[in-house]
């Protein structure tokens, strides 16, 4: 009935014995993975105190200038220095950026400008309108809103407060940037005949800086950057155009 080859065994055959399945064990790798390292720009180890120097130098280069009625070339040159290493540093190496921001942040950069300047302005217009007209003698209405509300906060915000703060205390960095107003501005001002009200004025600018390096810390660089706006429109625009 079968074949040869085929005959049942009369010993039944066992089930194979199961073994459980285990996976190959893995080969140890670190447990977070490896992120590529930015590669940073050359220019981004630099001091930015080199860039302060510079434009400080161009300051005082720049002053037989004012003997030909030049400051707004002046202006230009020693502020699109600083506009320079602050927009470089804030594109290409490590300078605060303006990211996405509240607009509380923002209302608070306008909101410290009128705490800095309305009580300024009430009790000292006489003063800000006859150093105004110092400070920017001859200025067209336009020329003087274009310095005011572009050339000065985009050179002094980015480099200051987005560059030099950056690391440093806010005072540090007032102080730093209180001594380049003055050195900017005081030459334009008679000092020998009105000694007084170059000590007050010196007291706003170290005022005004303070203020915009603390909105700089508490809110961020679009509030001090709102903040000098505000403050430029109050305390030297308003008293240019009214005296």
């Amino acid at each position: 009935m079968y074949p040869p080859d085929e005959t049942p065994s009369d010993n039944p055959v066992e089930d194979a014995e199961y073994t459980p399945y285990t996976p190959a064990p893995q080969l140890p790798t670190s447990e977070t993975p490896q992120v590529r390292k930015r590669v940073a720009y050359r220019g981004e180890t630099s001091d930015p105190l080199f860039g302060y120097l510079i434009a400080m130098a161009l300051s005082i280069g720049l002053l037989p200038l004012l003997s030909q009625r030049g400051m707004d070339l002046r202006y230009t040159v020693a502020w699109g220095a600083m506009a320079a290493f602050g927009v470089l540093s804030w594109l290409l190496g490590s300078g605060a950026r303006i990211a996405q921001d509240r607009p509380e942040n923002l209302v608070w950069g306008v909101v410290f400008g009128l705490i800095l300047g309305a009580p300024l302005l009430a009790f000292g217009s006489n003063l800000l309108s006859t150093t105004t007209k110092q400070l920017f003698d001859g200025m067209t209405v336009g020329t003087l809103l274009a310095y005011l509300i572009f050339v000065m906060p985009l050179a002094e915000t980015l480099f200051f407060r987005g560059l030099l703060q950056e690391g440093r205390p806010f005072w540090l960095v007032a102080l730093l940037s209180s001594i380049w107003s003055m050195l900017l501005y005081f030459p334009l001002l008679d000092i020998r005949r009105y000694p007084a009200p170059t000590i007050v004025i010196a007291v706003v600018l170290v005022m005004m800086n303070v203020m915009y390096g603390y909105v700089r810390q508490r809110n961020g660089l679009a509030a001090a950057w709102l903040c000098q706006i505000t403050a430029n429109l109050v305390l030297l625009f308003v008293p240019y155009i009214s005296g």
